[in-house]
Parts: C-alpha cells; sequence; structure tokens
C-alpha cells in the first residue's frame, strides 16, 4: 500500500501473478479488485487504472457450462501487457 493507503502497482500485478499461478481463485480477485475500482475519490495512474478494471471482472461466466468470459491464456496476456507498458 502505499502513504495514502491504495495498493501499488507492485500489488495489483502480485494479484496477476498470483492468478495465472493458481494461487489466488477469480472471485477473490475480482472482489480485491472491485474495491478499488468502487473507491470514491481516489486518483489512479492510467496503467494501474487499466490493470484494475482487468482485474474486475476477471470472474464474469462466458456460458452456463462453467467457463469464463476471460480464459487464462487472456489473464497471462494482460499480465504478459502489464508489464510490458511498466517497462515502457
Amino acid at each position: 500500500m502505499d502513504a495514502g493507503g491504495q495498493p501499488t502497482l507492485d500489488e495489483i500485478e502480485e494479484r496477476f501473478v498470483w492468478l495465472v499461478a493458481g494461487r489466488l481463485a477469480r472471485d477473490e480477485a475480482d472482489r480485491w479488485a472491485a474495491r478499488w475500482v468502487m473507491e470514491d475519490g481516489i486518483v489512479w495512474g492510467d496503467l494501474s487504472w487499466w490493470a484494475l478494471n482487468r482485474l474486475h471482472g476477471v470472474d464474469l461466466p462466458a456460458a452456463e457450462g462453467g467457463s469464463y468470459l476471460h480464459d487464462d491464456e487472456q489473464v497471462r496476456a494482460w499480465l504478459t501487457e502489464l508489464r510490458t507498458r511498466r517497462a515502457m
């Protein structure tokens, strides 16, 4: 957490890593991100906001068959994109 009590970009990336590694359930990642997305009065950097919005909704179902709207491959691609954008 930063001095204002909100998660840093490192902590947001960490949630992606845990999610991809299977150490964090999709619904937990969604709830964690939703708390921050819905919080009023917080100013986010563009990349943090982008990443939080990817995590928020990561548990949306695609259909009744149990698959997700955003599959594991897409979540891994988001993590890669986050890391690429951080390095710029």
